[in-house]
């Protein structure tokens, strides 16, 4: 039974706090304004305000390293207890072919080094991490590029006919400086969806334990050694406190 006047979490973050140039070192950082999101990268990365665009936007640039990464991390979240969902609006502002990125939830996040949930190379998708995983990846390694809904969970996927063993594409591709926006829900039951723009791209039973944690993040990965930007209009997450702990 609720004991306070706050049942509902929430991490938002518009990025209205004007900041100056930070350099990341390797695990979290402190984001300007925080909102309950924080930064995580593996090697070092820079976050820097974008000031000729309206509304709040930063921009995480990896280091120079190939798989060297950066993201936006938030939670964990206990999908058990209500429904946890995420939801960013973000883009590649130069060019869409050289590196991944992963939106969504996930329960394993190595904070220190961190990993993407999952990628895909050529035509298989490889779910990374012990724990599940429910979300949408891009990935320039494969054959033919394409947004993609995944659910995983153990390494493997899970309920592949609802989300497909190498993911459900969507059907609008990542665009150099245009803006994607993806929105993920994990149901107490067990039930899941995932939103690319305003495509619906999978849903139904995941296989996923709610009662498991899980992250909200948005991460990208370079898949070239030189150093690749990601631009965030809007971070969201919200889950429900669990009141019995």
């Amino acid at each position: 039974m609720p004991q306070g006047s706050f049942g509902e979490i929430r991490a938002f973050n518009d990025f209205t706090a004007l900041a100056s140039d930070v350099t990341l070192v390797a695990g979290v950082n402190d984001l300007p304004g925080g909102n309950g999101w924080a930064a995580i990268s593996e090697n070092e990365g820079t976050v820097a305000e974008i000031v000729d665009e309206s509304g709040g936007v930063i921009q995480f640039t990896t280091d120079t390293a190939d798989n060297d990464n950066v993201g936006l991390v938030a939670g964990p979240f206990d999908p058990s207890q209500g429904p946890v969902s995420f939801e960013a609006r973000f883009k590649c502002p130069t060019v869409v072919t050289r590196q991944a990125v992963y939106a969504g939830l996930t329960e394993t996040m190595a904070l220190g080094t961190p990993v993407m949930p999952a990628e895909f190379a050529t035509a298989t998708m490889t779910y990374n991490g012990s724990g599940g995983m429910l979300g949408m990846v891009w990935d320039p390694d494969a054959s033919a590029n394409a947004w993609k809904a995944v659910c995983g969970d153990g390494g493997a996927v899970s309920n592949s006919g609802n989300y497909g063993a190498n993911g459900t594409n969507a059907t609008d591709a990542m665009v150099a400086d245009e803006y994607d926006i993806v929105r993920v829900v994990l149901h107490p039951g067990g039930g899941g969806e995932v939103w690319h723009d305003e495509e619906l791209v999978a849903s139904g039973a995941t296989g996923l334990t709610t009662s498991d944690l899980f992250y909200a993040v948005l991460m990208m990965e370079n898949r070239t050694s030189a150093n690749e930007e990601l631009q965030v209009d809007y971070v969201a997450a919200k889950g429900i406190r669990d009141w019995t702990v």
